[in-house]
C-alpha cells in the first residue's frame, strides 16, 4: 500500500515481553534512511512503517531486527523465532534437544494460537534459566566440596557464561545506538561484581535476570492469549450446500452467497442471514450477551455464535476475512496505536528515567570516596546495584499491558474501544447525549395512525412508500413495510433523494412527493391549521408525524411510534449511579420527545438537525467531557464532535468503523459498562505506575543506603515488570455489567 512517496509495510515481531523491548525494535529501525511513521505494537507482535523503498528495502528492516535479537517475519508468513544465539546455543544443555522448532508455535492464522506454558520452559529463555541455574548449582557445589579458591573460579566461570549472551544482546543495542538498555546495565553491573570480588552474588543476578526474563516471557504470552482467543471463536470448517447435499469445506474459503448448514451445537461459521429454520443462538462468545436470542428467516447471524435448538441454513453474507469476529481482532490489534495521553507521558519520561539513574549510579560511585574519603569498593557496588534499578521495563509496560486486557475485555462482552486514547476519554466522561431513535428506542417503529387528507388511505401509502422505497431510515423502512402488509404496491418513483433531518422526497408521476417533518411542511407553506391540531394530537401521545406532500399540497398524515428500549430506564439509572448527567437529542418534534425523555428521566433537545446535534455536543461539552451514543449512521458528524463516540449497531461496518466505539449488542446498559471498564482501566493503570515507581524508590533509597544489594536490585526491576503485568491481568476478569475483581 503506497503513503506519499513510501509504501506502509507490516510484519510480526516474535521476542518482544515488555515496553523496553517494543522500544528496541523501535529505535533499530528508526534510524534507517527512508523510514517512517513506525509503529511498534507490543501486545500484537505487529511492526508497520512507512518506506522508501529507494533508500531502503524491506530485508534491512528485518535485517535491523534481527540484530538487536527478535524474529521477525512479514504479515502472513510463518512467524520467526528470536535467534537462539542471542540467548544460549542451541544443545547448550541436554533439554534443548526435545525443543520445538520456535519458542511459539506458528499459528494456522494471523492469530497465534495459545502457547503452552512448557513452550516456554524448552526454549531460549527456558534454556538460560536452566543453564546459569545449573553453573551457580555447580559452583555452590565446589564450594563445599573443594577450596575457597576453586569456588570462586566456579563462581566466576558461571558469571561468565551466564552473561556471555546477555552481552552479546548488550553491543548489539550499542551497535543500533541504544547504549541505555538493560542488558548493558546488567553488562557493567555484573562485570563491575566480577572486578570488586564479588563473584558468587554476579553468578546469583545472572540467575534472577533469567528467571525474570523468562516471567515477563510468561505475563506477555498470557495478555497476548486472550486476545487471540477471540480468533478461536470461529470454526475451522462448515457444512456448505453443494445441490442438494453437503459437504466439509474450509470456513476461510465460503465465499459470498453460498449456502450452509448449522447443525444444533454447531458454531456458525461465517457472517450471515437465515433464510431457512428457526432457532436459538448463544451469541455470548460475540457479543457477551448470556440469552440466547431467536433467529428466524430473514435474521441476521455472527461467526462464532452457537446454534442450540435446530437446524439453520444460512446465506453467508461476508467473507472470513471481514466477518464480525475477524474485525475485532483487527480492531483491537489496531487500537494499540490509538495511545492514551498517560501513556505517551510515560514514554517520554522512560526515556528521562534511565540515563537520570546511570547519572545518579555515578555519582554514587565517585563523590563519597572522593569527598568523604570513603571505601571505594563499597559505592562501587552500591554503584552497580543502581544501575539494575535503572530499567524502565515495568514503567513502559505498566500502560499497554492494562490497555490491552482492557480491550480484550470489552472485545468478549461486545464493548469496542479503539485504543488507549479513547479508553482513557471514556473514563473521564461525565455527560452522555443519546440520539433517539434506534438508540434509547427500538428502531422499530410501527404505524399507528393515517390521517387521508386527499385521497384515499391506498393512495396515500402507495405514495409515502415510493418515495421511501429502499430507505434506510426506521421510519421510512415501516412504512414501506405497512404497506406491504396491507398489499398496497409502492407508487414507480425516480429521482429519490434524503432531506438530511427533514424527510424525503422524490418524482412519482412527474411531480414531486415529499414525505417529511410537520416543521418541513410548515416552511413549504403546506399545514392547514385542521391539519396542526390533528398534529398537536398525535405528538403529545409520543408519536412521530410525517406529513406527505405532493407537488408541495398535503396528501395526508402519518404517525408512528417508536416503543423505548426495555433496558433504557434501568441505562439512565446506572449512569446517575457513575455520576453521569444524560441528555436525549433528536429531531423529532418537541411534543414527542417530551413525551419520551419523561418515560426515561432524562433531558432533552428537540427538533435537531445534525448540524444542531453537533453544536449541541459542543454546547454540553462546555465544562464537561462528552460522550454520544447514536446509530453510527445519521449521527455521524455528532459523533465526530464528541469526546467519545459511541455507535450502536450489530456489527454493521459503520458501528464499527466510523466512532471512536461500538456496542455491538443493541443494549442501552452497556454504555454505563463501557464506562465502568475505563475507569477500572484507569485505575488498574494508576496501579501499575504506582507499582513501578514505588518499587523502583524503595530499592533506590535502600541501595543507596546500603541495606540491599545487587540481587535485590535485579528483584527490582524484573519483579516490578512481572508484578505490573499480572495486575494488568486482572482486567481479564472484569465483568462491565458491573461487578470487577477486588
Amino acid at each position: 500500500m503506497s503513503v506519499g512517496n513510501g509504501t506502509e509495510c507490516e510484519w510480526r515481531v516474535t521476542g518482544m515481553d515488555c515496553g523496553s523491548c517494543a522500544a528496541k525494535v523501535r529505535g533499530a529501525v528508526e534510524r534507517l534512511p527512508g523510514v517512517e511513521n513506525v509503529d511498534v505494537g507490543l501486545m500484537a507482535e505487529r511492526l508497520t512503517l512507512t518506506l522508501d523503498l529507494s533508500l531502503t528495502s524491506p530485508d534491512s528492516i528485518e535485517k535491523a531486527v534481527r540484530e538487536v535479537g527478535f524474529g521477525i517475519a512479514p504479515k502472513g508468513a510463518r512467524p520467526e523465532r528470536p535467534k537462539a544465539g542471542f540467548i544460549l546455543p542451541d544443545g547448550a544443555f541436554p533439554a534443548a534437544g526435545a525443543l520445538p522448532a520456535t519458542d511459539m508455535p506458528p499459528p494456522k492464522t494471523a492469530s497465534a494460537e495459545a502457547v503452552p506454558a512448557a513452550a516456554w520452559l524448552l526454549g531460549a529463555k527456558g534454556r538460560l534459566v536452566i543453564g546459569t541455574g545449573a553453573l551457580l548449582a555447580v559452583a555452590w557445589g565446589a564450594r563445599l566440596a573443594f577450596s575457597a579458591e576453586v569456588a570462586h573460579w566456579a563462581f566466576v566461570l558461571a558469571t561468565l557464561i551466564g552473561l556471555a549472551p546477555v552481552a552479546r544482546r548488550a553491543l548489539a543495542m550499542a551497535r543500533a545506538r541504544m547504549p541505555f538498555t538493560i542488558e548493558m546495565l546488567m553488562t557493567i553491573a555484573v562485570g563491575g561484581a566480577l572486578a570488586i570480588g564479588a563473584p558468587e552474588e554476579a553468578a546469583l543476578v545472572v540467575f534472577l535476570f533469567a528467571i525474570g526474563e523468562l516471567l515477563e516471557g510468561l505475563s506477555a504470552g498470557k495478555a497476548r492469549d486472550s486476545i487471540r482467543a477471540l480468533s478461536n471463536l470461529v470454526p475451522k470448517t462448515a457444512q456448505l450446500e453443494v445441490g442438494r447435499k453437503t459437504r466439509e469445506v474450509s470456513a476461510d474459503r465460503l465465499g459470498l452467497g453460498q449456502v450452509v448448514q448449522v447443525r444444533p451445537g454447531d458454531r456458525v461459521p461465517c457472517d450471515g442471514e437465515v433464510i431457512e429454520g428457526t432457532s436459538g443462538v448463544d451469541e455470548s462468545p460475540v457479543t457477551g450477551e448470556s440469552v440466547p436470542s431467536v433467529k428466524e428467516p430473514g435474521s441476521r447471524v455472527f461467526a462464532g455464535s452457537i446454534n442450540t435448538e435446530a437446524l439453520l441454513r444460512i446465506r453467508v453474507m461476508k467473507t472470513a476475512e471481514d466477518n464480525t469476529i475477524a474485525r475485532i481482532v483487527r480492531l483491537v490489534a489496531e487500537a494499540e496505536s490509538a495511545r492514551a495521553p498517560t501513556e505517551r507521558f510515560i514514554d517520554r519520561f522512560s526515556r528521562v528515567y534511565m540515563p537520570a539513574v546511570v547519572g545518579i549510579a555515578l555519582v554514587v560511585a565517585i563523590v563519597p570516596p572522593l569527598a568523604l574519603g570513603q571505601a571505594w569498593s563499597d559505592w562501587t557496588y552500591r554503584a552497580l546495584a543502581l544501575l539494575l534499578i535503572g530499567c524502565p521495563c515495568a514503567l513502559v509496560i505498566s500502560v499497554p499491558a492494562s490497555i490491552a486486557s482492557a480491550l480484550a475485555t470489552g472485545a468478549r462482552h461486545g464493548l469496542l474501544m479503539k485504543g488507549g486514547k479513547v479508553i482513557e476519554a471514556a473514563a473521564q466522561v461525565t455527560r452522555v447525549a443519546f440520539d433517539k431513535t434506534g438508540t434509547l428506542t427500538e428502531g422499530s417503529p410501527r404505524l399507528t395512525d393515517v390521517i387521508v387528507v386527499t385521497g384515499s388511505e391506498a393512495d396515500l401509502l402507495a405514495l409515502a412508500a415510493g418515495v421511501e422505497a429502499g430507505a434506510s431510515h426506521p421510519l421510512g423502512r415501516a412504512i414501506c413495510a405497512e404497506a406491504e402488509r396491507q398489499g398496497v404496491a409502492a407508487a414507480p418513483a425516480r429521482l429519490g433523494r434524503v432531506l438530511p433531518g427533514q424527510g424525503a422526497e422524490a418524482s412519482i408521476g412527474g411531480v414531486t412527493v415529499c414525505v417529511g417533518s410537520p416543521r418541513l411542511a410548515q416552511e413549504r407553506g403546506a399545514l392547514t391549521e385542521d391539519i396542526r391540531g390533528d398534529i398537536a394530537v398525535l405528538e403529545a401521545e409520543g408519536k412521530t408525524v410525517v406529513v406527505v406532500l405532493r407537488a408541495d399540497a398535503p396528501q395526508g398524515l402519518i404517525a408512528l411510534r417508536d416503543e423505548p428500549r426495555a433496558d433504557a430506564v434501568e441505562a439512565v439509572r446506572q449512569l446517575n449511579a457513575l455520576g453521569i448527567s444524560s441528555v436525549m437529542l433528536t429531531g423529532d418534534n418537541a411534543r414527542t420527545a417530551q413525551a419520551i425523555a419523561a418515560g426515561l428521566g432524562i433531558d432533552h433537545r428537540a427538533g435537531l438537525l445534525p448540524e444542531d446535534k453537533v453544536a449541541a455536543i459542543r454546547d454540553l461539552g462546555d465544562g464537561a467531557r462528552v460522550m454520544m451514543i447514536g446509530d453510527g449512521i445519521n449521527d455521524a458528524p455528532a459523533l465526530a464532535a464528541a469526546d467519545v463516540g459511541v455507535a450502536m449497531g450489530s456489527g454493521t461496518d459503520v458501528a464499527l468503523e466510523t466512532a471512536d466505539a461500538a456496542i455491538l449488542r443493541n443494549r442501552v446498559t452497556d454504555v454505563a459498562g463501557m464506562v465502568r471498564l475505563a475507569r477500572a482501566a484507569m485505575r488498574n493503570i494508576r496501579q501499575n505506575i504506582a507499582i513501578a515507581l514505588g518499587l523502583k524508590a524503595v530499592f533506590l533509597v535502600t541501595t543507596v543506603l546500603g541495606i540491599t544489594g545487587l540481587w535485590l536490585a535485579v528483584l527490582a526491576d524484573t519483579g516490578a515488570t512481572v508484578l505490573v503485568t499480572l495486575n494488568a491481568l486482572r482486567l481479564l476478569r472484569v465483568r462491565p455489567s458491573g461487578s470487577r475483581p477486588s
